[in-house]
């Protein structure tokens, strides 16, 4: 996280309910993932390399990487949304770049376009082993704004 980051947290309410929103997540509790910075149309989620999540090879599954820069979209794209909303994916498209290697998966949303009913977010996905991080995958996001619906 940058400098920036650091000072450009969502307010209290916001993260609130998108912690709240990721906990019922049960695919990101199954996976080990974690919530890192939450900001306004920005929204980091942290993978830890597990032997669960790997595929054959010893690297982080592209399912486990696709999935974690999805709901970092998401996320990114629900903290600019009104409190009366929810959110869903429509379409996503992920580049896989190099292998997942890595102590932890580092996905980033970020808002590119918002809007009242569509908004497109860029994903990226770093592998972070000490103090280096290297992008191994990115794309590209489009989410929908609805009228709120119970979550589970």
């Amino acid at each position: 996280m940058d400098l920036q980051e650091q000072f450009d947290q969502a307010t209290p309410e916001v993260r609130s309910r998108i912690r709240a929103s990721f906990d019922r997540q049960g695919l990101m509790r199954h996976l080990g993932a974690q919530l890192g910075h939450i900001g306004p149309g920005r929204v980091h989620i942290l993978l830890p390399h597990r032997p669960e999540v790997t595929q054959q090879h010893g690297y982080i599954h592209a399912g486990a990487t696709s999935a974690i820069a999805d709901s970092a979209g998401g996320y990114a794209a629900f903290t600019l949304f009104p409190d009366d909303t929810t959110v869903l994916t429509v379409e996503y498209k992920i580049n896989l770049l190099a292998p997942a290697s890595g102590d932890h998966l580092e996905a980033v949303g970020t808002v590119l376009k918002p809007g009242r009913t569509l908004t497109v977010c860029q994903l990226e996905v770093f592998a972070v082993r000490g103090d280096e991080r290297s992008l191994i995958a990115t794309g590209q996001q489009t989410l929908i704004c609805l009228p709120a619906r119970p979550e589970q």
